[in-house]
């Protein structure tokens, strides 16, 4: 049974732990406030783009589109798996980890390992695949809490290039998606062969504005091949680096989920381990009181 300096030391340093994990908890819950004004900024240039993209395609002839939107047998695949570089996140990373390692075996099955190429994005994802003994690209990248567009770009780029150039037939993302601040989703995602991204704000429109919307008569300039070798490049770009930024905010929800929990325990732990000493000290205190009353009783 511990003694009551032990029952102290373990009171304090459960407080001192107390302490650290409801500051992460609230650091956590500033970044992910930034992270999803940053998202909701996004959304509407997204929401517009996909609609415009959606309609667009639709009204053209399927002979336009360029050569990363091109369906093939799949002999070569790039995977792109999403983590966090820190832990202390609940099971952010484990799930992601899981899917990459279900993906990647699931592609084992009909391709060699040297015929996957692995982009893991974030230390822990990184680790795990390295464990595995798994190649990993040397084009890897770190997006540390924030998401440059210039990373995004030169990754999507050469991607889509090999993609092009039948170097690869196929890229997938596999990353956790942000539902809410106490509910993250795992996800994945094709982004080549390239297809226009379904838009909500499409799918909320009524059939009749749907149908006015697709049979809308546009007019291009120079014309529709180049317009569509420019825009569809732009959109593909776009959705790696939405995914990433979701993933970025989804990590944020999840380690401030995790903390408040710890937080939790950490006062239940408190309450519990001061209920001891208490019970603890008032027995103490009455097997002094009887042995002092019995000494007394013995002097008589």
């Amino acid at each position: 049974m511990a003694s009551l300096k032990e029952i102290r030391n373990r009171i304090k340093s459960v407080s001192s732990t107390r302490k650290i994990t409801s500051a992460m908890k609230m650091v956590s819950a500033a970044k992910l406030k930034k992270a999803q004004r940053t998202i909701e900024n996004s959304l509407p240039y997204v929401s517009k783009v996909s609609t415009i993209l959606n309609s667009f395609v639709a009204s053209l002839d399927g002979g336009v589109l360029p050569a990363i939107s091109q369906v093939r047998e799949v002999r070569r695949v790039a995977i792109i798996a999403v983590s966090s570089n820190s832990s202390l996140c609940g099971a952010f990373n484990s799930n992601a980890i899981k899917a990459f390692t279900t993906l990647y075996n699931d592609y084992r099955k009909t391709l060699s390992a040297e015929n996957i190429i692995v982009f893991p994005i974030g230390k822990k994802i990184t680790e795990a695949v390295d464990k595995l003994g798994i190649a990993i690209s040397e084009d890897n990248i770190d997006i540390g809490h924030s998401v440059e567009y210039a990373t995004v770009d030169n990754l999507m780029t050469r991607l889509m290039q090999d993609f092009a150039e039948k170097r690869i037939d196929k890229v997938e993302i596999i990353y956790n998606h942000f539902k809410s601040a106490a509910s993250q989703a795992v996800r994945t995602e094709t982004l080549l062969p390239f297809a226009p991204p379904a838009s909500t704000s499409l799918s909320q429109q009524s059939a009749g504005e749907r149908s006015r919307t697709d049979n809308t008569d546009y007019i291009i300039e120079p014309n529709a091949a180049e317009l569509v070798n420019e825009l569809i490049p732009k959109v593909a770009k776009l959705q790696l680096f939405t995914a990433l930024q979701d993933s970025v905010a989804a990590e944020h929800a999840a380690r401030t989920m995790a903390m408040q929990i710890a937080t939790d325990n950490a006062d239940d732990l408190s309450q519990e381990l001061k209920l001891s000493y208490n019970k603890m000290r008032q027995a103490t205190i009455t097997n002094e009181i009887i042995t002092i009353t019995g000494g007394a009783e013995a002097l008589k």
